[in-house]
């Protein structure tokens, strides 16, 4: 099931940030911004993750760029697991579930 606009989202990146900027380019201020977009979309559960723990969270940074992130829950705290640039299916449903939302 995916939500458009649902959930406050920061994630504590202390454990993967630096992974991530290295191996996919994606720093994690930049993931926070996408966290926090207001039209962001919201998979929850990822449907690619193994343990059903993973959430999806597909959203526009300041400068306009898509990402992909994926966080996970752990008792009060969030943590930011991995973010990439979106594919195309990615961004095909960020597009699709804001059409004609966005300003």
């Amino acid at each position: 099931m995916y939500y458009a606009m649902s959930y406050v989202f920061d994630a504590d990146w202390s454990y993967r940030g630096a992974y991530m900027e290295k191996r996919h380019g994606v720093a994690p201020v930049h993931a926070s911004e996408a966290l926090r977009d207001p039209w962001r979309v919201v998979l929850d559960p990822d449907p690619s993750s193994k343990s059903g723990r993973g959430i999806r969270v597909i959203g526009e940074t300041a400068t306009g760029r898509l990402l992909t992130v994926i966080v996970m829950r752990a008792s009060v705290v969030t943590y930011g697991v991995n973010g990439w640039d979106a594919n195309e299916r990615d961004t095909r449903l960020y597009l699709e579930t804001n059409e004609g939302q966005k300003p």
